[in-house]
């Protein structure tokens, strides 16, 4: 007879292999010269969904009955050489289980929405294919129990991303607007990228237990100093506030309106949303060993939710006001993980993650919920206000008005400050390199170049 922790180890196998099994079904359907029908595609995508519940149930259900509190899977070691070692590890615990199964139950019901929401829409196979990418990314991302395996769902979450913001393709905003959100995401893969190394650099390897401590989650204890803690915690922190559009990442949000509603409302009201977040309760023990960290966590926390409550204020559509509104709850999550409240914080997203899911599917029919209330009230509905409004000073409220209507101008200072000078440093460095091409080539001489050099 089976024991507790190989049921677990086998239930959990098939977490993480059948939403990779959808995808790559679906994947190689897209090759065939007849793609499947709706029909076959909806059924395809419900049931893995269902499956993939029902096994996470019962890795939860053999955890509380047995005691387990971390139990690890790890599929083989795929490169082991000097100074480096890559492994497969997937990690069940209170956090990865939870998130897992939010994943499962909202992607359940965005699928099912989906099928009736995007019926003969011309992209409805393209859009399942991308929605099993990001399925599978956030359960690999989920579960994983080293930085490697989460880049790689990290990475397919933010693919997935991009491509449904660019899902309209026949319009010119949605393929802009994707483009954006994607070099916005490269800087924060960038830092989780850093993030990596410095973990190999400080413990040899990439796995969570090596620097965050193998006592089961949430009472793990980092055995590294307050100067790497702040080091390697700073790269996660700009990793999960570029995915979570954190300040400075938060104008990408409102442009992610792009995609459909239900890609809308599994991302940017759900699940993507909330990664960032899900990243710094996984690497809570380095807050514990860096109490500036855990300032500057709280700090952003509380910015980015100030911030997302002014810019929503004076939005005009609803998908972009329920985006910023998702943006402060993530805020306030952000300053509880940074004060040490995991459990609340955890609570509070899982709460938020099906509380926006529900407002995003019933945004398209919220302007006829308005009207029928306004039609049984006789009258129009009085504009929102409050006493804070009441207090300030007409002059400071024209600026607070303008301050969200522009973002906060958040965008134009990443352009100015941070795309504009990288861009022009490898403009430079490629004219150089064709100036010197040239020069080996011998199509000018070494006084045309520098003469070239002198006039620029």
């Amino acid at each position: 007879m089976l024991s507790h922790t190989a049921w677990i180890e086998a239930c959990g196998t098939l977490v993480a292999l059948i939403p990779i099994a959808l995808l790559a079904i679906l994947g190689l359907a897209s090759l065939l010269p007849k793609r499947p029908s709706e029909r076959t595609v909806g059924l395809l995508t419900s049931s893995s969904t269902v499956a993939c519940l029902l096994s996470s149930l019962v890795v939860l259900g053999f955890m509380l009955t047995s005691g387990e509190r971390h139990v690890a899977i790890e599929i083989g070691e795929w490169v082991s050489i000097p100074h480096f070692n890559l492994a497969v590890k997937l990690v069940f615990d209170r956090l990865s289980v939870a998130f897992v199964l939010l994943t499962f139950v909202l992607c359940g019901v965005i699928g099912s929405f989906a099928t009736q929401y995007l019926h003969r829409d011309k992209g409805y196979f393209r859009f399942f294919v991308l929605f099993a990418l990001f399925q599978a990314g956030m359960v690999i991302a989920s579960l994983a129990g080293n930085i490697e395996v989460l880049f790689a769902g990290w990475e397919m979450v933010g693919l997935s991303s991009a491509l449904l913001v660019a899902y309209f393709q026949d319009r010119p905003a949605p393929p802009r607007q994707g483009l954006h959100i994607w070099i916005v995401y490269r800087v924060s893969d960038a830092a989780l990228l850093g993030a990596a190394v410095a973990m190999h650099h400080l413990t040899g390897s990439g796995d969570f237990d090596h620097i965050f401590g193998e006592v089961p989650w949430p009472n793990e204890d980092s055995h590294v100093t307050p100067a790497q803690g702040m080091f390697v915690g700073s790269l996660l922190l700009v990793a999960a506030a570029g995915k979570s559009a954190l300040i400075p990442f938060s104008g990408w949000l409102p442009r992610a309106m792009e995609g459909p509603t239900p890609s809308s409302a599994v991302f940017y009201g759900a699940l993507s949303v909330h990664l960032g977040a899900y990243l710094l309760l996984r690497a809570s023990p380095l807050l514990d060993a860096s109490p500036l960290l855990s300032g500057a966590v709280v700090a952003l926390g509380l910015l980015t939710a100030v911030y997302a409550y002014l810019a929503g204020s004076v939005r005009t559509d609803i998908k972009s006001a329920l985006s910023f509104a998702s943006l402060v709850q993530v805020g306030i999550i952000v300053a509880e993980i940074g004060l040490g409240l995991r459990y609340i914080a955890l609570v509070h997203l899982l709460g938020h993650a099906c509380l926006r899911t529900v407002q995003f599917l019933r945004a398209p029919m919220l302007l006829h919920d308005y009207h029928t209330l306004e039609n049984a009230l006789g009258e129009h509905l009085q504009p929102p206000g409050g006493p804070l409004g009441r207090l300030l000073p007409s002059r400071f409220k024209l600026w607070l008005y303008r301050f969200g209507t522009e973002r906060g101008y958040l965008d134009s200072f990443l352009y100015s400050f941070v795309v504009t000078p990288f861009v022009r440093v490898f403009q430079s460095f490629d004219a150089l390199e064709h100036r010197w091409a040239r020069l080996l080539r011998g199509n000018c001489s070494t006084e045309t170049v520098r003469s070239n050099e002198e006039l620029k």
